[in-house]
């Protein structure tokens, strides 16, 4: 499963908490993981995750959105994957809970 193999990842190399769900008491300033689509070809699959980056401030999520980044650069070193590339990242507030995020998109092939 790609979402735990980036999970376990990031909780090795990020200085806030990562989760793959809401948290029920949220920190002021974590990560959440979320898998929005997948596939195959071949023998390889292909997926798509959604890596949002919380904080209290709209600077500290910006802040976090690029920690996260440059935490993933190396993250092709690990099995299964074989290529982790950056889509898009922007500003993606959450305006229903008010709570300052960024998103970051990652396309990812992997065995």
């Amino acid at each position: 499963m790609i979402e735990k193999v980036v999970l376990n990842y990031l909780l090795e190399r990020m200085g806030v908490p990562v989760y793959m769900e809401e948290p029920e008491k949220p920190p002021q300033s974590y990560v959440i993981i979320e898998k929005t689509g997948g596939g195959t070809r071949g023998a390889l699959k292909t997926a798509t995750l959604a890596i949002q980056s919380y904080g209290e401030s709209m600077e500290r999520a910006a802040e976090l959105n690029e920690e996260l980044k440059e935490r993933m650069e190396d993250i092709e070193d690990q099995d299964p994957i074989s290529r982790a590339q950056l889509n898009s990242d922007y500003n993606f507030t959450d305006t229903s809970t008010k709570r300052y995020r960024y998103q970051a998109i990652y396309d990812f092939i992997y065995y």
